[in-house]
C-alpha cells in the first residue's frame, strides 16, 4: 500500500527561514574557523546519514542551507522525506568548495535533525494506532516561527493536522465557555459568526458538558482529560454525531487505550513541542 501524499513545502517559506538562520550563524565575520584552517581551492564530499533510526523530514531546508550559502556545491540526495531511516542510512551527499560545505552544515542539520525528530515521535505515535480508525494530530504548540515546518514533518511522520492558527478554525474552550456562558451559548454564538466554511469544535471535560454540548451540533467535540473508560462513555453518547477528539495525557503508553475507546482524533502537543532530534550527522568523505 502506498503511502499518502505529502503536502508541498513552499520554497519562499523554506528560503526565508534558512536565510534568518544563516545569517545568525554568520554573524558578523562569516565562518572565521573554516576561512582560517581550509585553503580557498579545497574541495571535499560531505556525507549526511542518520545515527539512529528514525523518519526523515526537512530535506529541502538542508538543501536550502546549502544553496544559499554556495550555489555551486552539487548535493545528490538519497532518500525523501517521509522515509524510514535506519543508523548508517545515507540522506545525501554533497560535493565542493570545503569552506561552503561546512559553513552550511549546521544550519542544515539543526532543521533537518529537529524536523526528522518531529516525524519520528509522531510515527512512533502512529505505530500505537494503527489497528484503530483514530489518528494522531498535532496542535499550536510549535516552536514560534517554525510553525508550518513542524506541522509538515508530522505529516511525514504519519500524522495529521490540526488548525495552523487562530484564523483557520473554531476551537471553543474551556476558558471561551467562561466568559461566553456556557457550552450552548458558545457554540450558538459561533454559529452565527461562522462562514459555512468555517468548522466549529468545542472542548468539553465532563459527560454533561458533551450532552449539552450535542444539542447545539458542534462540527467537532474535543473531550478533554477523560481516561478511556470515559472516552467509551463518551463515543457511546455522540452516536456518531460529531467528530470525537481525545486531547489531554497522550503518551506513548496511554494512547493505545485512548484509541481503543473509538475515539477519531488523538491530539497531543508533545509530537512537536518536546519531541527530541533525531541524529543525523555529515561527515566528510575521505578517499
Amino acid at each position: 500500500m502506498s503511502r499518502p501524499a505529502l503536502p508541498e513545502l513552499s520554497l519562499l517559506m523554506v528560503d526565508d527561514a534558512v536565510k534568518a538562520a544563516l545569517l545568525e550563524d554568520f554573524g558578523r565575520a562569516g565562518d572565521i574557523t573554516s576561512q582560517a584552517t581550509i585553503p580557498t581551492d579545497a574541495k571535499a564530499t560531505g556525507v549526511i546519514a542518520a545515527r539512529q533510526a528514525g523518519v526523515l523530514a526537512g530535506i529541502d531546508l538542508a538543501l536550502s542551507a546549502f544553496r544559499q550559502v554556495d550555489p555551486s556545491l552539487d548535493v545528490s540526495v538519497l532518500a525523501q522525506d517521509g522515509d524510514k531511516l535506519e543508523p548508517g542510512t545515507i540522506v545525501a551527499r554533497i560535493y565542493g568548495p570545503a569552506r561552503s560545505l561546512l559553513t552550511a552544515e549546521r544550519v542544515a542539520l539543526n532543521f533537518l535533525s529537529h524536523l526528522s525528530g518531529v516525524a519520528s515521535a509522531t510515527n512512533a505515535f502512529q505505530r500505537k494506532i494503527t489497528h484503530t480508525n483514530a489518528t494522531v494530530v498535532c496542535t499550536r504548540k510549535t516552536t514560534p516561527g517554525l510553525r508550518s515546518f513542524e506541522k509538515y514533518a508530522v505529516r511525514c511522520g504519519g500524522g495529521m493536522n490540526h488548525r495552523f492558527g487562530l484564523d483557520d478554525a473554531i476551537l471553543i474552550k474551556d476558558n471561551h465557555i467562561a466568559v461566553a456562558g456556557g457550552v450552548i451559548p458558545a457554540i450558538k454564538s459561533a454559529r452565527a459568526f461562522a462562514g459555512h466554511l468555517v468548522r466549529i469544535e468545542v472542548e468539553v471535560d465532563t459527560l454533561e458538558q458533551l450532552k449539552d454540548a450535542l444539542t447545539a451540533k458542534p462540527d467537532v467535540v474535543m473531550l478533554d482529560n477523560m481516561g478511556p473508560e470515559l472516552l467509551k462513555q463518551a463515543v457511546k453518547i455522540n452516536k456518531g454525531q460529531a467528530v470525537l477528539e481525545a486531547s489531554g495525557n497522550v503518551t506513548l503508553s496511554t494512547i493505545q487505550a485512548i484509541a481503543e475507546a473509538g475515539v477519531d482524533i488523538i491530539s497531543t502537543g508533545w509530537i512537536t513541542h518536546s519531541a527530541p532530534v533525531l541524529d543525523l550527522g555529515l561527515d566528510i568523505e575521505i578517499g
